[in-house]
């Protein structure tokens, strides 16, 4: 097949690229269109004819929330076919043309439920390209518009999107499938006094006139598509690398990423070159839904990591490591999430592990077997939603955004560490990333892969391994690597000998860490008394941290013993970040009983117009939220 055939040549593109260079175009995106077409959230049928290029010419308005402009689509016809299917929800489709000049016939199909519509445009045998000219509609899911208020200036309007996983297509008439890559170029033109950036090429500084222009080389899908148009500043960190970010942040973003380029280079080390030129950091306002998004060579993040200490940063770690898994090598559908999520989890540890020691990487690891066991435990020991492959069918993907494909994902290659050992694991994985770059690959594909060049025949190794009861099977199996933390275990100590009554001031916690704190919050009992809350809070002063995921636990705790001192700061806090990792477990703590569901519902009609879309779905299902 064509998506094999090129893997030599493309490794070969591979080494070839240098951390301070820009890199080569790859000018022939791999797309296995026999697993793109079995993709169930998508209309296209890349079979038949799929897209390789994209030009965008957008103009951004924040007036009226939109954007609007042309989508230039360059195609290949593979059976000389006469239609072309595109993904298309919330779009306002104006006039299509071909190549030729010629207007053509289009329909747009009823819409489904997650998916929108089917956009089928007639072409010719002969066609090579499509002109879309649309608009967005304000409410456009992928795209957040930000009011001055809402922002850390509090002088200019802000705006970013955020595609992952099917909400491309709310911005963008595409193939909004992850296992159909393409090239893309772009110009874009906002208001003058803000900059553009996109998961392309960047400029590092303001243009007068507003007028943007990008160019991404490599092939993505179109989950990794994002722009974001703000007041922005920019601090270079490395030949390859730096930071984004409003200008009242963009010192402390400096700081707390300082350790970037060891990353990258402590990455490489590990699992080869960089491929992408440029690794930089965007840091968004506070209502970003996620912690990080692996946007090829600019990581959307969310402030929420500053905390001051550098003590976050492992989230960079992860965004980083998606270069090479997810969008190197990209999971070919949905269902097959894991193969993004659980090599990202695992390679970020082993970046962690390089750069701050071993120490420091199994207090991570611990904490996330933690999450990963409650998770189980609230989706059932048996539950199908906790196998590793997926079945989405009729569901959105976002419900695959779970700790199943993050946490069990990473903790599946670690026991195939453990069972071959780290360097024939390196040697394997090194492989697979230089022979499915720029690629796709799905569960089945990666089975028969790890048969072929790992196990090879050794039934033994099979068995030890154990992989069917990792992908297929619920729950943890029973090979699951077992974790332990010589640093946890002081904060361990510590809760036990606070719960058995030892004053919160006599507790030694010097040299502590985030992880430390949060260990110890997840250990001292759901239920503190008022006594002990109010110990923990005038010795540590939790309920005025400036460290989002120490006040995370420390609101649930307050709600389950209601600490009302602590509310008013939780109400802020819940007002101005719109991480739905901390938005979730708070606003279920308060629904657990009447009085916090009328606390929580309150909260949530005043909070919910500056949360993401993501976001929103997510909390108006927990709240019972009706307009």
């Amino acid at each position: 097949m064509k998506y094999f055939s090129n893997f030599l040549i493309l490794s070969a593109l591979i080494i070839q690229y240098s951390c301070n260079e820009s890199p080569k175009a790859v000018t022939d995106p791999i797309n296995d269109t026999n697993m793109a077409s079995k993709d169930i959230h998508s209309f296209a049928k890349p079979d038949e004819a799929v897209v390789k290029h994209l030009k965008l010419d957008l103009t951004v308005d924040f007036d009226q929330k939109i954007l609007h402009g042309s989508a230039l689509l360059e195609i290949e016809n593979k059976n000389s076919g006469t239609q072309l299917h595109l993904d298309v929800r919330q779009l306002n489709i104006e006039r299509i043309t071909l190549d030729d000049g010629t207007e053509t016939e289009f329909t747009i199909g009823d819409p489904v439920k997650y998916l929108g519509s089917d956009l089928s445009i007639a072409i010719k045998p002969t066609t090579e390209s499509v002109n879309i000219e649309y608009s967005t509609q304000p409410e456009a899911l992928a795209l957040q518009w930000l009011s001055p208020e809402q922002t850390e200036g509090k002088e200019h309007p802000f705006l970013f999107t955020q595609s992952q996983a099917i909400l491309a297509r709310t911005w963008i008439p595409l193939q909004d499938s992850p296992g159909i890559k393409f090239t893309y170029e772009a110009t874009i033109k906002c208001p003058q006094e803000l900059m553009a950036l996109m998961s392309a090429e960047n400029d590092t500084s303001l243009h007068a006139d507003g007028v943007y222009s990008f160019k991404m080389p490599q092939p993505v899908p179109s989950y990794l598509m994002a722009l974001s148009v703000g007041n922005l500043d920019f601090r270079s960190l490395g030949d390859n690398c730096g930071v984004f970010a409003e200008p009242a942040l963009i010192e402390k973003s400096a700081w707390e990423f300082a350790d970037l380029p060891q990353m990258i280079s402590s990455a490489e080390e590990l699992y080869g070159p960089y491929a992408w030129g440029r690794y930089d950091l965007l840091v968004l306002p506070p209502s970003f839904p996620f912690g990080g998004m692996e946007n090829p060579r600019i990581t959307f993040a969310t402030p929420t990591i500053i905390s001051g200490d550098r003590s976050l940063v492992a989230l960079v770690a992860h965004e980083l490591a998606h270069s090479w898994s997810g969008n190197l090598v990209t999971n070919a559908t949905w269902n097959d999430f894991w193969l993004n999520e659980g090599f990202t989890v695992y390679f970020e540890t082993r970046i962690m592990e390089k750069i701050y020691g071993k120490d420091y990487a199994d207090m991570l690891t611990m904490l996330s077997l933690m999450d990963l066991k409650e998770t189980i435990a609230e989706m059932g020991e048996t539950s199908t939603e906790t196998h590793l492959y997926l079945e989405l069918k009729d569901k959105d993907p976002d419900d695959g955004v779970t700790d199943i494909a993050y946490e069990k994902g990473r903790f599946f290659l670690t026991a195939i560490e453990e069972i071959v050992g780290r360097p024939t694991w390196d040697a394997f994985l090194n492989k697979y990333f230089s022979e499915h770059a720029w690629g796709t690959m799905d569960t089945k594909g990666f089975i028969a892969y790890l048969e072929k060049e790992l196990i090879k025949g050794d039934d033994s190794l099979r068995t030890a391994i154990n992989m069917d009861a990792w992908i297929y099977g619920p729950g943890l199996p029973s090979n699951c690597p077992e974790i332990t933390s010589i640093e946890l275990e002081k904060a361990d100590q510590a809760a036990t000998t606070f719960k058995e009554g030892t004053p919160a001031a006599k507790i030694d916690t010097s040299g502590w860490t985030t992880h430390h704190w949060l260990y110890f919050l997840r250990t001292i009992g759901d239920h503190p008394t008022t006594d002990q809350m109010n110990d923990l809070d005038q010795t540590f002063g939790f309920t005025n941290s400036g460290n989002s995921e120490i006040l995370c636990e420390w609101y649930i705790h307050a709600i389950n013993t209601n600490y009302t001192i602590a509310y008013p700061s939780m109400e802020k806090f819940l007002k101005k970040v719109g991480r739905r990792k901390f938005l979730k477990p708070i606003f279920l703590a308060m629904v657990a009983t009447d009085e916090g569901k009328l606390m929580a519902q309150r909260i949530y009609n005043e909070a919910r117009p500056g949360y993401h879309a993501v976001s929103v779905q997510t909390l108006d299902q927990i709240t019972g939220y009706q307009q």
